[in-house]
């Protein structure tokens, strides 16, 4: 497959060894051409499994370092084209409780890479955030609302510099580590109690594959100061426990525990404010920058989207999910039996 912003280029992947990032570095190695795959992360162990997976690949460098080191951050982008930024902290609760943590990772050290990217001439920058950035309620999510703030304003900070900047926002990631599904799957196979927080819970999920795939078309589509989010299915956790349990033909009980600190009821994918401005593609929703851009006419957009309707927040869903919009089970047996 050709890719303008992938093949015979350089490219860093944060995170690199993350549920997320692990993955998209497979597809770049596998799928596309790239000249180099930079694989940062500060995680030694899981680091040390990549250079064993790759040790036979020409393209696969590994990079041992934070993001919250900014000198090792600018070294890192010397001579790179295109930055995905995937590393984060991203588990609701423990930043909660470590919010001066989340501050450092997910705000100073997507900062950090801002800059090395404008200071080096990147071409491209893509930022990975969270439904949880929309209407933030908890220290994770704001700091993921900050980082793409940073990353719209940079665009418009560049002034005629070259780097596009934007952000995908993304919902619960399936089978990601440390999400519900991989605690469910341990718990029912234990014959334990499954843990649920409450019954009435909503999320937005999508697989790791459409989290790549979306981060891969938004590379190569951006104009600059976008957030890309993908048109994503939602349904109850507790509906999620009772398909495992079918699936898996064990029966263990449900136990509510309460919501963690931070945690809402039912996301939203975007605001109120952001749907009135929000585009539509075919399988994405666009939210444009919010600032005027000098030069970025729907003619522009238009030609660099093909095709796209203005929502007006109509059809965008900002308000929650009804429960008429939920997946019915069946729909999520079919999902995991591609998973589990």
């Amino acid at each position: 497959m050709y890719h303008k912003k992938i093949d015979k280029k350089n490219i860093l992947v944060t995170g690199g060894v993350g549920s997320i990032g692990s993955v998209l570095v497979e597809t770049l190695i596998n799928s596309y051409s790239p000249n180099q795959v930079r694989i940062f992360d500060n995680n030694e162990t899981q680091l040390f499994e990549a250079v064993r997976k790759y040790e036979k690949s020409s393209r696969a460098r590994f990079m041992l370092g934070s993001v919250r080191d900014k000198d090792r951050v600018n070294w890192a982008l010397k001579g790179v084209d295109t930055v995905f930024h995937c590393a984060a902290l991203k588990h609701v609760a423990l930043n909660e409780y470590s919010p001066f943590e989340s501050v450092k990772t997910n705000v100073i050290g997507t900062q950090n890479l801002i800059e090395a990217a404008l200071s080096n001439n990147i071409e491209t920058f893509v930022n990975i955030s969270t439904d949880k950035a929309a209407n933030p309620t908890s220290t994770m999510g704001a700091s993921k609302l900050l980082a793409e703030r940073l990353t719209v304003g940079a665009d418009y900070f560049k002034g005629k510099g070259k780097t596009v900047f934007a952000s995908v926002r993304f919902g619960n990631v399936l089978n990601s580590s440390g999400s519900v599904l991989p605690i469910f799957l341990d718990q029912i196979e234990k014959g334990q109690s499954i843990t649920l927080t409450d019954r009435r819970m909503v999320r937005y999920f999508m697989t790791i594959e459409e989290a790549v795939s979306l981060i891969l078309k938004a590379s190569e589509i951006a104009l600059g100061g976008e957030v890309f989010i993908l048109k994503m299915p939602a349904l109850r956790i507790s509906d999620l426990a009772d398909c495992l349990m079918r699936l898996k033909g064990i029966k263990v009980t449900i136990k509510e525990i309460g919501k963690r600190p931070g945690e809402k009821l039912f996301e939203k994918i975007v605001t109120r404010t952001e749907a009135e401005q929000a585009l539509e593609l075919k399988e994405m929703y666009v939210l444009p920058p919010s600032i005027d851009y000098p030069g970025l006419s729907e003619d522009v957009i238009n030609k660099s989207y093909q095709y796209y309707k203005k929502m007006g927040g109509k059809q965008v869903p900002s308000d929650g999910v009804k429960p008429d919009k939920l997946m019915k089970k069946d729909e999520i047996i079919k999902l995991l039996e591609k998973i589990v």
